[in-house]
């Protein structure tokens, strides 16, 4: 027995694959967890929630998606039909690194058919035939996403709403953190790891804002200039 498996998380997440089979033999394809757990390290810390996704026939079947504590084990559950979720994992959106190591990085706790192994498969078939421009187009909008952000939370600071405005500058931060990731084609396991990665943990307005500075540099050099015209905008 591998040493995650004496994890008692291992063993709600085992449990839960076991019942959903059970309850719904025709719609399940697929169940495996994802994060820390799957990669077997404990990054996220003995008391961390466990990923799970069931992947089933059809969209619309199988039990519902849910976030619940099982047995004191926080259980985030991820329902979707498996071809939907190939779907999601053959393109490059502004998200990709914060959803990419839930392609790549499974345990399964059900697979017959080797679903799992394809989905990795066909994400690293895309990241290798993906052109530099679909990852700069992306980092262009989640840099408006950290953006907006930023200035919204310096706004909240000027009012002296000070609670909202950290909130404001966390949203910054991960924004600012996936442009990189989406610049240097890296994903992270979570956001805290996105953060701390990319030195923006505990970066202030000051540090946030000139890093979206140079961010909009960047894109430009790259030919994604992040100002432009009514008809750019127009054209999507």
């Amino acid at each position: 027995m591998e040493p995650y498996q004496d994890d008692p998380r291992w063993s709600v997440a085992e449990r839960v694959a076991a019942t959903a089979r059970r309850r719904f033999p025709a719609d399940v394809l697929a169940v495996a967890v994802h994060g820390p757990l799957a990669h077997g390290d404990d990054d996220g810390g003995g008391d961390s929630e466990v990923g799970l996704l069931i992947a089933t026939y059809r969209p619309g079947t199988g039990p519902r998606p849910a976030t619940r504590r099982v047995d004191g084990v926080l259980v985030d559950l991820t329902v979707t039909a498996a071809d939907d979720h190939l779907e999601r994992a053959r393109s490059i959106t502004a998200l990709w690194p914060l959803v990419a190591d839930r392609y790549v990085t499974t345990r399964a706790l059900h697979d017959p058919t080797g679903w799992l192994p394809a989905l990795r498969d066909e994400h690293l078939a895309t990241l290798a035939r993906a052109r530099p421009a679909e990852f700069t187009g992306a980092a262009r909008q989640a840099w408006y996403r950290g953006c907006a952000a930023h200035a919204r939370a310096a706004r909240l600071a000027g009012w002296y709403e000070t609670d909202q405005a950290l909130l404001m500058l966390g949203e910054a931060r991960l924004a600012a953190a996936t442009v990189n990731g989406l610049l240097g084609r890296t994903y992270f396991r979570d956001p805290g790891d996105a953060v701390r990665r990319t030195g923006l943990a505990g970066a202030d307005m000051t540090e946030v804002g000139a890093v979206l500075a140079r961010q909009a540099e960047e894109l430009a050099a790259r030919g994604r200039p992040v100002d432009g015209t009514v008809d750019d905008l127009l054209a999507g």
